[in-house]
C-alpha cells in the first residue's frame, strides 16, 4: 500500500572521516576536532570497518590522568582503565563495530542508535567495506517533508485504499507534520488500522482523528484519536 520507505543510503553522508588501526591518540582527537564529529570508524585493508573509536573511548585518559584509583574502582572500571593507557585506535576502539547497511530502512537504523545509545553508525556493504556514515541528524531529515507532500501520501496510500468512497468522506489536513483526518467513515472498525498506518508515514509527527461512522443499528458514533492521548477506535 505505502510507497517505498526511505533507506539509509537516501540520507547518509558518503564523505567520511576515518582512521587506521595505528592512528595515535592525538591524531584521533585532532581529526574529531577538524571534522566536528564524535566518533570515527577504524579501517583496515581497502576500507573494511573493524571498529569505532568515540569520545567515550578517549575520555578515560583525562579522567584517570592524575588519579590513583582504589582497588574497587580498578575492578569496576577495568575496561576504562585499559583505555586510559591506550595509545592507538586499535587499543581504543570498540570492536566489532556496530554498523548498518545502505538498504536498511530509517526506522530500523533509528532503533539501533536509540537502543545502543550512539550518535552515528558506519554504513557498510556485504563485505564490511565502508560506504558512508549516518547520524541522528540524518535520520531526522524525514521530518523536513512538506505538509502537502505528507497529506498527498496519506490520501493516496491510506484513505483511497482503506477508507474509499462511497460510504466514506474523509478530509486530510496536515499542519507542521500533524495529520488530521475528519469526516464520515463507513466502517469505524478500520479507524485503528488507519491510525497505525498514518503514524507510519515518514515525516508524520502526530495524528488527530475526528471521524464519524455508523453502528450496525444505524445510529452514529464518533471516533476521536488525538495522537497518543485519545482512542484510536470507536468510542
Amino acid at each position: 500500500m505505502h510507497g517505498s520507505p526511505h533507506i539509509v543510503s537516501d540520507v547518509m553522508s558518503q564523505t567520511v572521516a576515518a582512521v587506521g588501526r595505528k592512528a595515535t591518540f592525538k591524531q584521533i582527537v585532532q581529526l574529531m576536532q577538524d571534522w566536528k564529529v564524535s566518533a570515527l570508524p577504524v579501517l583496515e585493508g581497502e576500507g573494511r570497518v573493524v571498529g569505532v573509536v568515540s569520545e567515550a573511548d578517549l575520555l578515560p585518559k583525562e579522567e584517570f590522568r592524575d588519579s590513583d584509583p582504589d582497588r574497587y574502582t580498578q575492578l569496576r572500571r577495568l575496561k576504562d582503565l585499559a583505555k586510559a593507557g591506550a595509545l592507538t585506535a586499535e587499543e581504543l576502539m570498540t570492536s566489532p563495530a556496530l554498523t548498518t547497511r545502505p538498504d536498511t530502512i530509517l526506522a530500523k537504523a533509528a532503533r539501533t542508535m536509540a537502543h545502543s545509545r550512539i550518535k552515528r553508525l558506519p554504513v557498510v556493504d556485504e563485505l564490511g567495506m565502508l560506504q558512508g556514515i549516518v547520524s541522528r541528524a540524518d535520520l531526522l531529515k524525514v521530518f523536513l517533508r512538506g505538509d502537502e507532500e505528507i497529506a498527498e501520501e496519506v490520501r493516496r496510500e491510506i484513505v483511497a485504499h482503506l477508507l474509499p468512497t462511497p460510504g466514506s468522506t474523509i478530509r486530510v489536513e496536515v499542519h507542521d507534520g500533524v495529520v488530521k483526518l475528519a469526516g464520515h467513515v463507513r466502517d469505524t472498525s478500520l479507524i485503528p488500522v488507519a491510525a497505525r498506518l498514518v503514524r507510519a508515514v515518514e515525516g508524520v509527527v502526530d495524528v488527530d482523528f475526528a471521524l464519524e461512522g455508523s453502528r450496525p443499528d444505524g445510529s452514529s458514533s464518533t471516533s476521536v484519536a488525538p495522537g497518543g492521548t485519545g482512542s484510536s477506535g470507536p468510542v
